[in-house]
């Protein structure tokens, strides 16, 4: 991929996810808001779109091998590895992560107030995600992989009660920049997620698991922003059309 002031944030990251470490070393949001123009993402980010690009095409020097399995893959086995890897890791970290917020916000928020908001943001975070997967699961992803057995010629197309993907597509999306927008407020408070000289072993292991977590967010978004949601709006635009 030949990359330009004008290529789109999403889809050099969609190409090659090695740009993901690029745009996050300048804080510019690939998965949320990756929808807009290189020269667009760095002028807001304050920094010079050559200097990016120099930085892009050094990263992306070499090929992606696991950004070619995923663009490769068809829909529904890219659901199975969203749902396998990302949903399984968002539910079996949430509770830890419950826990241990309110272990350091028990012995550290008289001097680290901060964690009370933390603490508060992950909680509602937690809540929203989980229904944010089961609406996924229940809802858009079967209809996704219908479209995929439409494809094989294995049943009819059947508009779903809900109109065209797009709506609900819409909807997990909003609620995806929700997500980022929380979470760039937790690494704000959190200044990076550095550790203080006085944190205990619980909570340096704490702010390490939001950094994880939120990492794992991002890629996980990108998956379904940048690759799934697209191809599957174009997959059903070729199926009403036949």
């Amino acid at each position: 991929m030949k990359i330009t002031s004008d290529s789109n944030v999403g889809e050099i990251v969609r190409e090659n996810f090695k740009a993901a470490q690029v745009f996050a070393s300048h804080h510019i949001d690939f998965c949320c808001n990756g929808n807009r123009p290189l020269n667009e993402a760095s002028r807001k980010a304050g920094v010079e779109p050559e200097i990016l690009l120099e930085e892009l095409n050094a990263a992306l020097a070499e090929n992606d091998p696991d950004a070619d399995y995923l663009n490769a893959l068809a829909l529904d086995k890219l659901i199975d590895y969203i749902v396998d890897r990302h949903h399984t890791y968002v539910r079996k970290h949430i509770p830890v992560l419950l826990e241990n917020l309110e272990k350091i916000e028990r012995k550290h928020s008289e001097h680290h107030p901060e964690i009370i908001e933390i603490k508060k943001l992950f909680e509602g975070s937690a809540g929203d995600l989980t229904m944010h997967l089961q609406k996924e699961e229940m809802v858009l992803f079967p209809h996704i992989k219908r479209l995929e057995a439409v494809k094989r010629g294995e049943i009819p197309y059947q508009a779903p009660s809900f109109g065209q993907v797009e709506n609900p597509v819409a909807m997990m999306m909003q609620e995806h920049q929700n997500e980022g927008e929380r979470f760039e407020k937790i690494a704000k408070l959190s200044a990076g997620y550095s550790i203080p000289d006085d944190a205990c072993n619980t909570f340096r292991v704490t702010y390490e698991q939001l950094a994880d977590f939120e990492k794992d967010l991002h890629r996980h978004i990108h998956l379904e922003n940048n690759i799934l949601f697209p191809k599957a709006i174009e997959l059903e635009q070729k199926m009403s059309v036949k």
